[in-house]
């Protein structure tokens, strides 16, 4: 590796930490919850009356705040050995009004090139998940931990009082895309874990599959926080319906990986997100093939 993009990737970690937009110490972990409310004034959010009977699902009459993210509008990186798209603030790219999504602080859709990864770096008060989408993606902590995550699999990391990391690129002939996600905690200074598993992806095939919840002993991964994720593989024409797990207190954002869905009346398309909320359930219709990932989370502290 080049003495020049050695020092590429150790600017880009240099920002990511310094910068308001990466939550990694105890100052930017407050500066970011402070900025949950801003979500209130994004001038893209709408409220909205569906009608009754809009779908075969939805059987109510309800007034819910929507946020939509065209997939074109993220934030667009490109450092050379890595591609991402910022769905919310991050590193360089900065927008005030795309902060977050209640604790939702981080929804990055990455490409590292072959070989190529994320020098040992560190974190603080934060649940971080990693998605794997293609290739295998190598991960070391100073937990003790060396790992590969592949499609299928869910990582997640508690860096609670600090931990250091690196992830790399497995593959030395293709690329490795994953989403990295990360969550606000409601525990501040717990002491770190790791975890990862597999997941079989045909329990998703038209219906959802539970991949992350705050209870340690249900499906999926468990996180600090009131947070529920989901996946599903809908094909063309089949529907299906998600009711929240605290609708009083949470909102869902969700971003569709793959295809065309019509979610509580609103098209979305490859990469689109939409975030939901003061609504009880979500009525889910593929529009062709799709996958979509369902990201439940409170939205204020």
């Amino acid at each position: 590796m080049s003495n020049a993009t050695k020092m590429k990737r150790k600017e880009f970690i240099r920002k990511a930490i310094a910068g308001g937009a990466l939550t990694v110490i105890g100052a930017t972990t407050f500066a970011s919850v402070s900025n949950i409310k801003r979500i209130t004034r994004n001038e893209n959010i709408n409220t909205t009356l569906p009608n009754k009977g809009a779908t075969s699902l939805n059987k109510e009459r309800q007034i819910m705040k929507t946020v939509l993210h065209k997939s074109d509008t993220r934030g667009n990186a490109n450092h050379g050995w890595l591609k991402s798209r910022h769905t919310f603030s991050f590193a360089n790219y900065h927008d005030p009004e795309r902060m977050n999504f209640g604790v939702l602080r981080v929804l990055n859709d990455d490409m590292v090139s072959e070989n190529q990864g994320f020098g040992t770096h560190p974190h603080r008060d934060m649940e971080i998940i990693s998605i794997p989408l293609e290739g295998d993606l190598k991960h070391q902590d100073n937990m003790g931990n060396e790992t590969v995550i592949r499609e299928g699999d869910i990582q997640v990391m508690s860096a609670g009082t600090g931990v250091m990391h690196s992830e790399y690129n497995n593959n030395p002939d293709k690329p490795v895309k994953f989403l990295q996600i990360w969550v606000i905690p409601n525990k501040q200074n717990v002491k770190p874990r790791y975890d990862q598993i597999t997941l079989e992806t045909a329990d998703r095939k038209n219906k959802l599959q539970q991949v992350l919840s705050p209870n340690e002993a249900d499906a999926g991964v468990w996180i600090h926080q009131n947070a529920w994720f989901n996946m599903t593989n809908l094909e063309n024409g089949k529907e299906l319906q998600y009711k929240l797990n605290d609708a009083q207190k949470n909102g869902v954002y969700a971003f569709i990986l793959k295809g065309d869905v019509t979610i509580n009346g609103q098209a979305l398309n490859e990469r689109d997100g939409l975030g939901i909320w003061e609504v009880e359930s979500l009525d889910i219709k593929a529009d062709s093939d799709t996958e979509i990932l369902l990201m439940e989370v409170p939205m204020t502290m």
